[in-house]
């Protein structure tokens, strides 16, 4: 490839909009333009790197026996309506209506589909199977953010599994462990695995692999001293052993004029934020709920959701409060409240002379004691992890890691298969649904996220598995006959030796080629210029070490094949 005949709009200059490296980088250095806000237009230096994440990916899915198809993107209504998930995907879904009337969705991801086309398998005999595709999601992100990282329109690379049991399940979910541990390394991106919330996927366990980047919107407990890692919707701590003393024969009301957080109770009234019941109040799919927090402890939403699985939950409006319960938020209680739902958080179980509202504006109690005073009907681990708490494993400090997220895999179970009638007789001549697993990873941010890890101040650094080119040789007096000559005859060399290789023969400055060259990231650069061509050599330079070395002319396409078989 000739760099005069691409298109590769370089930038002089940073995006005044594009805050995360990748963003940034990606555009100045021509591989991506926006077209409006989460969607993205990919150039040709970015469509080559796209291609080989997929390739690396896409063996790695045949290794484990995965068998490739492609489903479409447009789905009806109904079939998102059988799985629950047609209400439960709210705003995130494109929906739109074609013109015979029918309601239509585009895909946020394609498990209801897979599903379906699972209705064909009907003994037992038929599996294990694994499919997977790389196709076009859709998603109305309330705020894309960071170029490829969040967008509302992306590649990704699903696979679902089928198979008669768990322990069928457990193998095919194993064989994508390993498979998504060895596409990382490959990729050049340090993941890590964690435990993670279903979220609406539904079905048991679910695995993330996160990489730790300043850029990331998702943060990881993470203990260095035994490797656990755990995002925070499913991060656990261990906390110190509380002594309370004796309680009260019953709870004691007390005036708390003016007293409206945690903090005013502390200060002001002699109750430690570790000695209160916070009472917050959610309506959980139209069911006004009490939520109960230790005071000194944060509320982590998907946890609520994952323990009630509630398709719909927000917080409750003060006039819904007051009705309920004859207070404000700051007074609020579950002492005494039988006709509402409560679940409270386990830090809070056994937990004796506790402080908390009275449902009285203004008006607290003491010696309250959680397993006499409240009607607890369900107890959960509701709290968010804080940086510094005990590992649950280990004991030692947690560190609260930034990370994208580049790939998710979930253990669905039959949730799908019985929405669906997936079944399939097994040995016993008996009928089961299929158990189902599901497995992601997001092309475009994988690309992002390999940036993230890879550059400098002077552009990108890809490693050269996913590089665009493998070598660019930089022609610097283009208008010098023997020099243009002699780099094409090297870049003609590299040609027939099967090196991705573009040559820049452009009526530039040797500057503007030796920046644009660092800048798009291309593993080696072979430099031919008049100085080096006297002495009858050329500039060999690795874009990541910077270290640069001569060579005879003569010998350059044959050292840098060497190089390049030795990386």
């Amino acid at each position: 490839m000739h760099w005069s005949q691409m298109h590769i709009p370089t930038l002089r200059d940073d995006p005044a909009d594009a805050g995360a490296p990748s963003h940034r980088l990606l555009l100045r250095a021509g591989y991506i333009r926006q077209l409006m806000a989460g969607h993205y237009s990919l150039l040709p230096l970015a469509l080559r790197v796209r291609a080989k994440v997929i390739e690396i990916i896409r063996q790695e899915m045949n290794r484990i026996g995965a068998q490739e198809v492609l489903l479409p993107d447009m789905h009806p209504a109904e079939i998102w309506q059988r799985s629950g998930r047609w209400e439960i995907m709210g705003d995130e879904m494109f929906r739109l209506t074609d013109r015979k009337g029918a309601r239509l969705a585009l895909a946020m991801t394609h498990e209801e589909i897979f599903a379906v086309l699972a209705t064909e398998l009907s003994s037992h005999k038929q599996l294990p199977q694994a499919w997977y595709q790389f196709q076009t999601k859709f998603r109305d992100e309330p705020r894309p953010r960071a170029g490829l990282i969040r967008t509302r329109e992306f590649t990704m690379k699903d696979s679902y599994t089928f198979d008669i049991d768990r322990a069928g399940l457990d193998a095919a979910y194993d064989r994508h462990h390993a498979a998504y541990v060895r596409i990382f390394e490959r990729l050049g991106i340090p993941a890590i695995p964690v435990e993670a919330s279903s979220g609406t996927m539904g079905g048991s366990d679910s695995t993330e692999f996160m990489c730790p980047s300043p850029s990331g919107e998702d943060l990881v407990a993470y203990s260095p001293a035994c490797g656990y890692a755990a995002n925070l919707e499913k991060a656990t701590s261990r906390l110190a052993d509380v002594d309370d003393g004796r309680s009260l024969d019953m709870p004691q009301r007390f005036d708390t004029p003016g007293a409206r957080t945690i903090e005013d109770l502390a200060t002001r009234f002699g109750a430690p934020a570790d000695r209160q019941i916070k009472t917050l109040v959610y309506v959980l799919d139209g069911t006004l709920t009490l939520v109960l927090m230790r005071g000194d402890h944060a509320l982590n939403a998907q946890k609520l959701t994952d323990a009630t699985a509630a398709a719909v939950i927000r917080p409750a409006q003060p006039d819904e409060i007051v009705g309920a319960l004859g207070a404000h938020p700051g007074s609020l209680g579950a002492v005494g409240v039988t006709d509402l739902p409560v679940i409270a958080d386990e830090a809070l179980a056994g937990r004796r002379d506790m402080f908390t509202g009275a449902n009285t504006d203004d008006v607290h109690l003491r010696g309250v004691d959680t397993g006499r005073d409240i009607l607890v009907g369900r107890w959960a681990d509701l709290r968010e992890v804080a940086a510094g708490e005990p590992c649950p494993r280990c004991g030692e400090p947690l560190q609260l890691v930034e990370a994208i997220e580049v790939g998710h895999i979930f253990k669905l179970g039959d949730r799908y298969a019985k929405a669906f009638g997936a079944t399939v007789l097994g040995p016993d001549g008996k009928a089961s649904p299929l158990i189902m697993g599901s497995y992601g990873i997001g092309v475009e941010r994988a690309m992002a996220a390999i940036i993230e890890c890879h550059h400098d101040e002077r552009g990108i650094v890809w490693p050269l598995a996913v590089a665009p080119f493998s070598v660019v040789v930089v022609v610097a007096q283009s208008e010098d006959v023997e020099v243009a000559k002699a780099g094409a005859a090297i870049y003609e060399q590299l040609v027939a030796a099967g090196v991705e290789v573009i040559i820049d023969d452009r009526a530039e400055r040797a500057g503007v080629k030796f920046r644009d060259a660092e800048l798009t990231g291309i593993p080696l650069r072979v430099t031919v210029g008049k100085r080096g061509l006297a002495e009858g050599t050329v500039e060999i330079t690795e874009r990541a070490t910077g270290e640069m070395r001569k060579v005879p002319a003569g010998d350059a396409a044959a050292q840098v094949s060497a190089a390049l078989a030795a990386a």
